[in-house]
């Protein structure tokens, strides 16, 4: 149950929000291009990250590079 305490876990790595052009999702309200985002929890298809909300949210790897 690793969503449980995504907030106190130790970030794996830092990424960097590239862009928010989504296709089907309206990220720009939680993503700003540029800023470096602490990764708590990476799949072969998401990072989890604390978006701009104060919430953990899983991203496409697409919006981001790695920092």
């Amino acid at each position: 149950m690793i969503h449980l305490d995504w907030h106190e876990r130790k970030a794996i790595k830092q990424i960097k929000c590239v862009h928010t052009n989504a296709k089907k999702y309206i990220v720009n309200h939680v993503l700003t291009p540029g800023k470096l985002y602490d990764v708590k929890n990476e799949t072969e298809e998401f990072y989890f990250i604390i978006d701009n909300s104060g919430k953990v949210g899983g991203f496409y790897k697409d919006y981001f590079t790695e920092a």
